[in-house]
């Protein structure tokens, strides 16, 4: 039917893409499939679903640089991450690289045509563990980690990176940041001196500094 949303499915895994067209195929139309990153990429690019389902964990890129590399191109396309994952880090970076919803693997299939029909009409989905790690990477304590968000620089760092200079942000010694975050204090300095690199800075004070002017404590 004509009014149904166009989908396409990207998963590695036969079955799992088997079963997912049992749960959906009567509500929505499936217009094609792929189960490794080049193929995805280049399939939603000739056939421009409306929404993608799109495995997180791919071979040779995962799901994000499919997401990327479509919206390089094709911005309108609309992704709903569908994943055995509930990290944190893998919710934030796809939602981060512009997916309009998260659901994990357990959904069922009335909930997934739910979901996929929400994001076709542009609603954002998530499970709702999951959405709280949306709330945290993207309002904060301040409301400003949304607007932060859009900041290049920032972009750069990963989850954890930006967790250790919120914290260096806040003044903690790399011995405090370690406690809290439940990790050796040689990894708090392996993640600073991730962040000097990435943001081109020279030491903690500069660090310090550059979270400050951008109210990231």
């Amino acid at each position: 039917m004509s009014d149904q949303p166009r989908v396409f499915l990207v998963d590695d895994h036969e079955l799992m893409r088997a079963g997912i067209r049992a749960e959906i195929s009567g509500s929505v139309t499936i217009i094609g499939e792929a189960d490794e990153v080049a193929a995805a990429i280049d399939l939603i690019g000739e056939r421009c679903p409306d929404v993608v389902l799109l495995d997180v964990h791919l071979p040779h890129g995962g799901g994000l640089m499919v997401l990327r590399e479509v919206h390089r191109t094709n911005p309108e396309i609309r992704f709903l991450a569908l994943s055995v994952s509930d990290a944190s880090e893998d919710v934030i970076s796809i939602v981060r690289a512009g997916a309009r919803g998260y659901v994990t693997k357990n959904i069922s299939g009335t909930e997934l045509i739910e979901a996929i029909m929400r994001v076709a009409a542009g609603d954002a989905v998530f499970s709702p563990r999951l959405a709280g790690f949306v709330l945290d990477a993207f309002a904060g304590s301040k409301g400003e980690d949304f607007v932060a968000s859009l900041d290049v620089e920032l972009d750069q760092l990963t989850p954890r990176e930006r967790q250790v200079l919120r914290l260096i942000a806040r003044g903690y010694a790399y011995r405090d940041i370690a406690g809290e975050l439940g990790i050796s204090t040689k990894t708090v300095e392996s993640h600073v001196s991730s962040v000097l690199r990435k943001l081109q800075l020279s030491n903690r004070h500069q660090l310090t500094n550059w979270a400050s002017e951008r109210d990231l404590g």
